[in-house]
C-alpha cells in the first residue's frame, strides 16, 4: 500500500471505547475496514468531516514525506522516537463539546499528553515536507493569532506545542441549535470513559489513495 500523508495517532486499544469510536464514525482505522453505525437519525452527515481520520486523538498531524526521505526511515525513526519517550496519563476522559463539534478530552493535569504530542512534532520533523501555498490559505482562513501563525510556519501546523490541546473527534461542525441534542446523544451510546486515562502507546497512520487513514504500526512508549 502507498500513501499519500502519514500522521502520528494516538488509537485507543482494542475495547469498548476503540469500538464505539469506529461505529460511531463509520470507519475503523485500525482494521482498515468501514462499520455499520447505530441507528441514529443524522450521524452520517455530522460525522462526515472526521470519518475518514477514523477514531483517533492526533499527535503530529497529517504531513507528506520531504524529498530524500522514505517509508522505511520514518519507521525507524518512530519506533526511537518511542522508545525514549515516557508514557503519559490524566485524569480520565469527558465528552466535551469544543466550539461546534463534541471530542472526548483529557480530564486533569494534561502536560504528560502534551509532551508526547510536543516529542512527536519536533522529533519527526526532519520528514515532514513543507505546506504548499494552497494549504498555508487555507489555515490562515481560520484568523490565526500570531503565535498560531509562526507556529504554522515553523512546525506546518498552527495547533501544536502550547496551542496543541489533545481531543477524540466525534463529529464536524455541528450547528449552534444542535450541539446540546448531539451531545446527549452521544452520551447515550459512550461506553463507561477510562479513568484514569493512559496514554502508552503511539501509531503511525497512513492515507489510502481513498484519502481515509489506517494504521500502520502501534510502537510502544517505553522511555
Amino acid at each position: 500500500m502507498s500513501y499519500t500523508r502519514f500522521a502520528i495517532y494516538y488509537l485507543p486499544p482494542e475495547g469498548a471505547l476503540a469500538d464505539f469510536g469506529a461505529a460511531w464514525l463509520g470507519w475503523d482505522c485500525v482494521t482498515a475496514r468501514a462499520v455499520v453505525p447505530p441507528h441514529v437519525p443524522g450521524l452520517h452527515d455530522v460525522t462526515m468531516t472526521p470519518r475518514k481520520y477514523g477514531f483517533h486523538g492526533t499527535l503530529k498531524p497529517p504531513f507528506r514525506l520531504v524529498e530524500g526521505t522514505d517509508f522505511d526511515g520514518l519507521h525507524s525513526a518512530v519506533a526511537e522516537m518511542a522508545a525514549a519517550c515516557a508514557p503519559a496519563q490524566s485524569d480520565g476522559l469527558a465528552l466535551t463539546a469544543l466550539g461546534r463539534f463534541l471530542a472526548l478530552t483529557p480530564v486533569g493535569d494534561t502536560s504528560g499528553i502534551a509532551r508526547v504530542a510536543a516529542t512527536c512534532v519536533e522529533a519527526l520533523d526532519a520528514f515532514r515536507a513543507p505546506p504548499g501555498e494552497a494549504e498555508l490559505e487555507r489555515r490562515r482562513k481560520a484568523r490565526l493569532s500570531d503565535r498560531q501563525e509562526a507556529l504554522l510556519q515553523r512546525w506546518g501546523y498552527p495547533y501544536v506545542m502550547e496551542e496543541f490541546r489533545f481531543h477524540l473527534t466525534l463529529t464536524g461542525r455541528l450547528p449552534v441549535d444542535g450541539i446540546d441534542q448531539w451531545t446527549e446523544t452521544a452520551r447515550t451510546h459512550l461506553p463507561p470513559l477510562p479513568a484514569p486515562f493512559v496514554m502508552d502507546e503511539v501509531a503511525l497512520v497512513g492515507e489510502r489513495e481513498d484519502e481515509r487513514f489506517e494504521l500502520i504500526q502501534r510502537y510502544t512508549l517505553a522511555g
